[in-house]
């Protein structure tokens, strides 16, 4: 099997499951884009299996310590297994993210299980190349009406591939209505926005709803009203949403009405809506999508967050409530933690911990692998200053 010799010091010898072209010694046996090779140290011992794409600047991701292929027997053996892990944290199996790349060892595979419907993304050229294989593991393990392959991600742009969107098994099901937290939510795999409902946030939308009753609340980004439309369930006294996308302010409308929940949906810039806000409201929801895809626009995303922070703060009066998220690996939980004090700092407002908040158990985390452990989230109460 070709492969890769390892060179000292490179962070898979610490555990991380990648391997960048700076840390490559020597490459031998001629692999191909997509091949399946081997890893070893500089002293020839054998690091395990990875998939190769040297376009990439991931030039290898290791998926074992031991030799594999992947057939449709190692395909069918690793999404069993992470359906079971899904079945043993206790959340609705038949409707979550069933594959979560390297935390389920299948490096660029993601299965999000909407009910008898799929939605896949082949991130990893290896993967793109055996989406056929894939396929039939997904067939014989939940035997579903339909797989759609939705590689519109602009990560595939890093893997040398070209977006696309596309059926791998059945008819294109059109729209159609799955329930969470006692919710409807009407999705469109193939023609939707996005791959369906953002799963990583079902467990906050719930948790953020326990502290609704009763309050006005303001939903910023809101895309299909998670936040908003459990904050109206949970007896909130006026919610109000907002999205710069006609189309997300669409969605959250109709999910409204399929609830039978009255919200009102603004299509507006949130920077801009926040800048010019009353005091009304009492709870605030900062979910934003990520603001930086890569660590050179860090700082200024640093600062997007701090100006959203500050702006809900100086309208949140004492015994008002923040919660607020970010999706970017890039931006560590203790830098948002920062970022966050220094708004309070700024706004003269004390701020108490209620509630700390992350990704669904869905999305596991790889502690040797900090990306993909990308969610976190804090939910804040003002308190008098002393």
């Amino acid at each position: 099997m070709p492969g890769l010799i390892i060179a000292p010091r490179a962070r898979i010898f610490h555990g991380h499951e990648w391997v960048y072209a700076t840390e490559i010694k020597k490459v031998f046996g001629d692999p191909k884009p997509g091949d399946v090779i081997t890893l070893k140290d500089f002293r020839d011992r054998p690091l395990g299996t990875a998939i190769y794409n040297p376009s990439s600047q991931i030039v290898a991701r290791r998926f074992s310590r031991r030799r594999q292929d992947l057939d449709l027997d190692f395909f069918t053996r690793r999404i069993s297994q992470s359906l079971d892990l899904r079945r043993r944290s206790g959340i609705d199996e038949t409707l979550c993210r069933l594959v979560w790349s390297e935390s389920d060892g299948l490096p660029g595979l993601i299965v999000d299980r909407y009910g008898k419907h799929l939605s896949v993304q082949t991130l990893t050229l290896a993967m793109d190349q055996r989406k056929e294989i894939i396929r039939d593991a997904l067939i014989s393990l939940l035997n579903p009406d339909s797989i759609v392959l939705r590689n519109d991600s602009p990560y595939r742009k890093a893997e040398g591939m070209e977006p696309g969107i596309e059926m791998l098994h059945g008819e294109n099901p059109g729209p159609f209505v799955v329930r969470a937290n006692d919710l409807d939510f009407e999705i469109d795999l193939f023609d939707g926005q996005k791959t369906g409902l953002y799963l990583d946030q079902l467990q906050s939308h719930a948790e953020v709803a326990k502290f609704a009753k009763g309050k006005r609340v303001l939903d910023c980004f809101t895309n299909q009203g998670g936040f908003a439309l459990a904050c109206a369930k949970a007896g909130a006294a006026k919610v109000t949403a907002i999205d710069s996308s006609p189309v997300a302010c669409a969605a959250a409308r109709h999910n409204a009405k399929i609830n039978n929940l009255e919200i009102e949906v603004l299509e507006h810039n949130v920077f801009d809506f926040l800048k010019h806000a009353k005091p009304e409201y009492d709870l605030i929801i900062l979910d934003p999508p990520s603001f930086t895809r890569n660590k050179k626009t860090l700082v200024d995303a640093m600062r997007g967050y701090k100006e959203i922070h500050l702006r809900s703060l100086k309208i949140l009066e004492n015994g008002g409530i923040l919660s607020t998220y970010c999706c970017s690996h890039h931006a560590s939980r203790e830098l948002f933690l920062d970022n966050l004090v220094d708004a309070s700092v700024d706004a003269k407002k004390s701020l108490r911990l209620v509630q700390d908040h992350g990704q669904r158990a869905d999305h596991p985390i790889l502690i040797s692998i900090p990306e993909t452990g990308y969610l976190k989230g804090f939910t804040v109460e003002v308190i008098a200053s002393r």
